[in-house]
């Protein structure tokens, strides 16, 4: 519709979607059109949405990894089982039932 240049009020009238919303994804469809990455949200267009979602699983992967290499670190310094444990807990809250099962 942003291509056949329709105005915000025919977009509104085809869509049944509110003003605020119509001007909002007009944005961020121009701005991935120019190549720019609209922070925090969803992307539109299939394959970007697909390159976020790889990106946030990365990060996720990277953090995992970082965790089980001071686990192992902590294991390995020879100090007691409940230290570790607590060591895991403060360092990521996520994976304190995890640790808790070691």
């Amino acid at each position: 519709m942003v291509e056949e240049n329709y105005t915000n009020q025919h977009i509104i009238e085809l869509s049944g979607a509110g003003p605020t919303a119509v001007s909002r994804l007009k944005k961020q469809y121009l701005a991935e059109q120019r190549g720019e990455v609209v922070g925090g949200k969803t992307a539109l267009n299939a394959d970007k949405r697909r390159i976020q979602e790889l990106e946030k699983t990365a990060g996720r992967l990277q953090n995992g990894r970082c965790l089980i290499k001071k686990c192992n670190r902590l294991f390995h310094s020879r100090q007691s089982s409940i230290k570790v444990i607590r060591a895991v807990k403060k360092a990521d809250k996520k994976y304190s039932t995890v640790a808790s099962i070691v």
